[in-house]
């Protein structure tokens, strides 16, 4: 008696739901992963080279110590955006065409910056620079 032989066909792979799990793995570990690396980063503020900048008779000075005080004029402001921006206004009309020129200290949190912007903005106050420290003058932070 003759036995039919059974043709046995070699199994396929599939390949298509393998590629499928690891892209989806993939994309996960891309969004979930956090960039450390680049948090971790240490920032020097920059120094200009150049002269002393001499006092101008346009200029609205803001003085931002890093315990977060601030000097308008030599005057003490609250620190809050309507307490500075009428500073700032009042500084304003007695000069004209005013420049305002931020001094924060490298110490300061930029909060404290942008609080001074934000104020400027909401008084009206468009020409804006800060001031920097030259390298003559550069003392070590701790």
């Amino acid at each position: 008696m003759r036995f039919a032989r059974r043709i046995s066909t070699e199994p396929e792979i599939n390949l298509i739901p393998f590629i499928d799990v690891l892209l989806v793995v993939l994309i996960f570990l891309m969004m979930t992963t956090t960039y450390g690396r680049l948090t971790q980063l240490d920032l020097r503020l920059p120094q200009a080279d150049t002269t002393p900048q001499q006092e101008r008779p346009h200029e609205i000075r803001i003085n931002v110590s890093s315990d977060g005080q601030f000097l308008v004029q030599k005057t003490v402001v609250p620190a809050s955006v309507a307490a500075l921006a009428q500073a700032l206004a009042l500084a304003a009309k007695e000069v004209s065409n005013p420049l305002v020129v931020i001094s924060a200290d490298a110490r300061a949190s930029h909060q404290s910056v942008m609080l001074v912007l934000e104020a400027a903005q909401s008084s009206g106050l468009q020409q804006i620079t800060f001031s920097a420290q030259t390298r003559s003058q550069t003392t070590t932070l701790p």
